[in-house]
């Protein structure tokens, strides 16, 4: 089984859940910022995990990505974002896909998330099956992440194996 996973991150809290989560994942295990994410998927992928920030209560476009320079983050991912890599992809029914975010604690309780809207358009572009969606809190805009939760994200992670998934060594 091999496993992709995909991020953005303005700040680095989501890349940060990105390489926490690795050990857990079946591998071998490849870890890319969406700038660098290959497209189409390459044909031995089985499990896809995406992450990104969750901006204005879905995933980042131009505009908000802009704002979040204005605000300090560097602008490495001012033009590209997971929506327009996901809206870039082919059909690939046969992956497992799993998707993340974060966003900020003292808003949990708001509607939308990165995470919901990603697992949304896998569906509706048949890119694969989502197996597991997860939003992870950070303190503030620019972070850090909460206390625990890359603890949690890590059990997330094993949560996410696929027991038809997985080779029988």
């Amino acid at each position: 089984m091999t496993t992709l996973v995909v991020h953005e991150s303005m700040f680095g809290n989501t890349r940060t859940v990105a390489h926490a989560i690795t050990p857990d994942l079946p591998g071998p295990v490849e870890v890319v910022d969406v700038v660098d994410a290959p497209t189409p998927l390459p044909p031995d992928v089985d499990l896809l995990v995406v992450g990104g920030p969750t901006h204005a209560f879905s995933m980042s476009r131009a505009t908000t990505r802009h704002d979040a320079v204005t605000q300090g983050a560097g602008p490495d991912h001012e033009a590209l974002g997971i929506r327009e890599w996901l809206d870039g992809l082919p059909p690939s029914p046969h992956v497992a896909v799993a998707a993340f975010d974060t966003r900020i604690a003292k808003v949990r309780h708001l509607p939308g998330s990165a995470a919901k809207a990603a697992s949304k358009v896998v569906a509706r572009h048949h890119l694969g099956h989502v197996i597991g969606v997860e939003s992870f809190y950070v303190d503030d805009v620019a972070g850090p992440l909460r206390e625990g939760e890359v603890e949690r994200a890590r059990t997330w992670a094993r949560s996410l194996v696929p027991g038809d998934l997985v080779d029988a060594d």
